[in-house]
């Protein structure tokens, strides 16, 4: 994409790139390890590794991959002690909420496309006050990030052509996904990025690496 125009919509990521969810989600991580006799382990270690899913903060918190034994059994371990408070820490990066609010006055369109599952990103979204005009969860089509048809089904939605929104990140897979559907792909420097992934070597077409760095660009 050589031109990037204002878009017509905004899109988002949810998790450490509209809200930050790393406190919630560090919580029940090591409510697993203490389930299993095992100390904390610190704040930013499971903070690098929130936007990689639940399968990853088990492997993280016990060192058991996704096709060893106990891990499903530890994975709905997490995510039920993550249920039990979605939205107990978790806030709308700042000031993300004053711009949707501008947004939203001036009837924008914006939308959310997650690959959280839609049991725990609705009652957070909820929690939270956004009205986003979709929310597009893993579970919702038969594939997610980085496959382009859920950003395909949410511009759809908002009644927007793909390449009149932003798609906005913090991980490649949503990089890939926002190039594939043929949107801006956006990618934000805050969020929840892992040791040594530098997020300007992303096939981005723009990057911020504060939140206040993207709303000024909005607001021009």
């Amino acid at each position: 994409m050589s031109i990037i125009t204002p878009p017509d919509a905004l899109l988002f990521d949810l998790d450490g790139t509209l809200v930050d969810t790393a406190p919630d989600l560090a919580r029940a991580t090591n409510a697993l390890r203490a389930h299993h006799g095992l100390a904390a382990l610190a704040y930013p270690v499971i903070r690098a590794q929130v936007s990689n899913g639940g399968s990853a903060l088990v492997d993280l918190a016990l060192g058991l991959p996704k096709e060893a034994q106990g891990h499903d059994e530890a994975r709905a371990f997490l995510l039920a002690a993550y249920g039990q408070g979605v939205a107990v820490e978790s806030q709308v990066f700042a000031p993300l909420d004053r711009l949707l609010s501008q947004w939203e006055s001036l009837s924008r369109p914006w939308g959310i496309v997650t690959n959280k599952p839609r049991a725990y990103a609705e009652p957070l979204v909820a929690a939270l006050g956004l009205r986003p005009g979709v929310l597009l969860c893993a579970d919702d089509l038969p594939v997610k990030k980085p496959d382009p048809a859920p950003l395909h089904e949410a511009a759809r939605r908002l009644g927007v052509a793909e390449f009149a929104c932003w798609y906005i990140g913090d991980h490649v897979r949503d990089m890939q996904a926002a190039r594939a559907a043929g949107m801006a792909a956006v990618a934000v420097g805050y969020g929840y990025i892992e040791e040594g992934d530098d997020y300007r070597a992303w096939p981005a077409d723009l990057w911020f690496d504060t939140a206040q760095a993207l709303v000024d660009a909005l607001s021009r």
